[in-house]
């Protein structure tokens, strides 16, 4: 098993920026990358970034692109998911998830295996 915690959401202005983590732990090695999903209310979950644990290899929903950054440490375990010029739209539960499967870490949910809890990110006009 492998355990997932999302850390760093808040409330913020439009513009702003927010870096939220995962740290994860058990099993860590059984896993090849990690994404990073976003739910808001009455919407469905939908895929921002992910990133392979090995060759860092990253990509980014198009809505996110060149706002978001992820990244990880091999050391810590731990995948971060760096947001600047936040708008409103950005407002949803962030939840980063891990993938035992090899290759590109996919960017539809039902094909990752752990979850964590969910941060909530909040963007005032």
């Amino acid at each position: 098993q492998v355990q997932l915690v999302e850390s760093g959401g808040g409330l913020v202005q439009a513009g702003d920026s927010l870096r939220l983590s995962c740290a994860a732990s058990g099993r860590t090695f059984s896993t090849n990358g990690m994404g990073w999903f976003r739910q808001a209310p009455g919407k469905e979950r939908e895929f921002v970034s992910a990133i392979k644990w090995g060759t860092g290899y990253t990509y980014y929903a198009d809505s996110v692109k060149g706002r978001f950054t992820i990244s990880r440490d091999n050391a810590k375990n731990t995948v971060y998911l760096q947001m600047n010029s936040l708008k409103p739209e950005d407002t949803a539960v962030y939840y980063c998830a891990a993938v035992r499967s090899l290759g590109v870490p996919p960017r539809f949910p039902n094909q990752y295996d752990y979850w964590g809890q969910g941060t909530q990110v909040t963007v005032s006009s």
